[in-house]
């Protein structure tokens, strides 16, 4: 049965999208699992499924899946509704269960944050939990990192979404000091009771997949990964 990954985090802009390509330049480097299937949940505006493609079209054992599209670039349940339409949740769930058919390991980038919604009466939390997807919380390393992470590790103890762990993500350079300072990782991890996989460093060149790689290498993958997916 194949296995997934939820990537998910405290707001918009937070290193997702730097997390999940991440994953998959290590993926495509060192073949933790034969093959690979990527899913943004659905997008609204243009870019991540761009960005994947533009990434990754080489890659003949890697799978590609957007399943929802939106033009204007608003939460979900508002940019559907710009067109006269509504989120159809089934068709990604449909298109989530032929990718994990497929593939041997499904990453699946949400949008937005752990709280931002996907209808009108569900949130990312919510499918999730619905859906019983493992998840990787991402914190940006900012003023006020601390309360996020403690208020969405809040959110997923309640719907007892399994959140194996949280990633650490520059926007910007940052030194280790400002880091230390701003996005303390063991009183986050202390607060929540959550691990602290590691940190992003800021990338100002996503098309450098050998950084890309190199820096989900320095993640703890033995948490993120499960041992039956890893070749030799």
């Amino acid at each position: 049965m194949s296995k997934n990954l939820l990537i998910t985090g405290t707001d918009t802009d937070v290193g997702k999208t730097v997390l999940t390509i991440s994953l998959v330049a290590y993926w495509q480097t060192y073949r933790f699992c034969q093959s690979l299937g990527l899913m943004k949940l659905m997008q609204t505006g243009a870019g991540d499924d761009e960005l994947y493609r533009q990434l990754f079209s080489d890659e003949s054992s890697l799978q590609i899946v957007t399943p929802l599209f939106f033009e204007h670039p608003l939460a979900p349940p508002l940019a559907a509704t710009k067109i006269g339409k509504e989120v159809d949740l089934k068709s990604v769930w449909q298109a989530l269960n032929d990718l994990q058919k497929k593939q041997d390991f499904v990453l699946i980038e949400a949008l937005g944050g752990l709280g931002s919604p996907v209808t009108y009466e569900l949130t990312v939390a919510n499918i999730a939990a619905d859906w019983h997807l493992p998840t990787i919380l991402v914190v940006p390393v900012k003023l006020g990192a601390i309360a996020q992470a403690v208020a969405n590790v809040a959110l997923a103890r309640s719907l007892n979404i399994e959140l194996k762990g949280i990633i650490l993500s520059c926007s910007q350079p940052e030194t280790e000091q400002n880091i230390a300072d701003l996005a303390p990782a063991e009183l986050i991890q202390s607060l929540t009771q959550v691990p602290i996989l590691g940190t992003i460093p800021f990338i100002d060149n996503l098309a450098n997949k050998e950084k890309l790689a190199q820096t989900a290498s320095h993640l703890d993958l033995e948490l993120i990964f499960p041992h039956k997916t890893m070749v030799g």
